[in-house]
């Protein structure tokens, strides 16, 4: 029997850079703190967000046991033998994998390739066990991104907030409103900003550039530059589980329940 309906999130963004694996793992384990059972998708080949839950050695581990998104899309893999449960109560995740780098390839040859992704996490959110699927898309906007925007019903832009941070933001844009013509249910939930430094001029020039976009929320929370994000990076943990009381945690945490506001209605 259902248990909760699912709310599909992709965080995606053109550029490289902007924050996207990081928000994903902060957002995804706070949640899960606020009792929600939580699944993170690995959609790039960078692996990222895999390992800012699991170490080197674990990740190394994955790819040789075959427990990724793509040995569940394209080795036979299901979703029991690819769903790895972290170190935080309630957070699972299906890792990513090195062979993604060259999985649009994969796609071209495959006549419903927009399709493939979005087939899986479909059974996976008809379980009805996960309150959120979070998923991180790789910086590029190709098949494989339509795919998972085609997968989701929201999106959340992150955008570092830096003399380039905005640059390739309107294509972002353009590309969601295409998808949004395949998949009615898609809706831009919101630009989360990152990397700011309040102390730049930039900072304020991008913040008024950002709210001066039609249609485009950005979340009042955005998120300080922290050292402690990059040793929590080493770390391979999340910085709100690994620095909880530094200023990118509490930041991250306030970030997650704004997101869930306006996902979980």
């Amino acid at each position: 029997m259902k248990d909760v309906m699912t709310k599909i999130i992709c965080f995606a963004n053109n550029k490289g850079g902007s924050g996207k694996s990081t928000t994903a793992s902060c957002v995804g384990v706070e949640l899960a703190r606020l009792g929600k059972r939580v699944l993170l998708v690995d959609c790039d080949g960078q692996m990222n967000l895999t390992l800012s839950c699991f170490s080197e050695e674990e990740v190394f581990s994955f790819v040789k046991e075959k427990k990724s998104v793509f040995d569940a899309l394209f080795e036979g893999r299901t979703e029991e033998e690819v769903t790895v449960a972290t170190a935080d109560e309630g957070l699972y995740m299906i890792p990513g994998s090195p062979r993604l780098c060259d999985v649009e390839l994969r796609l071209a040859a495959s006549p419903d390739k927009d399709a493939v992704l979005s087939r899986f996490l479909a059974g996976i959110a008809a379980r009805g066990f996960y309150h959120a699927i979070l998923i991180d898309a790789p910086p590029t906007l190709g098949a494989w991104v339509r795919g998972a925007l085609r997968s989701s019903q929201f999106l959340v832009i992150p955008v570092e907030a830096s003399p380039w941070g905005l640059y390739g933001l309107a294509n972002m844009l353009e590309f969601c409103a295409e998808v949004a013509k395949q998949n009615e249910d898609l809706t831009l939930l919101g630009v989360a900003v990152t990397k700011a430094d309040e102390r730049k001029k930039y900072f304020k020039q991008t913040m008024e550039n950002l709210r001066a976009l039609k249609g485009v929320r950005v979340f009042e929370t955005y998120i300080h530059v922290d050292s402690h994000v990059e040793w929590a990076q080493e770390n391979s943990r999340p910085v709100t589980v690994w620095a909880p009381r530094c200023r990118a945690a509490e930041e991250y945490r306030k970030l997650a329940k704004e997101i869930w506001k306006y996902a979980g209605r």
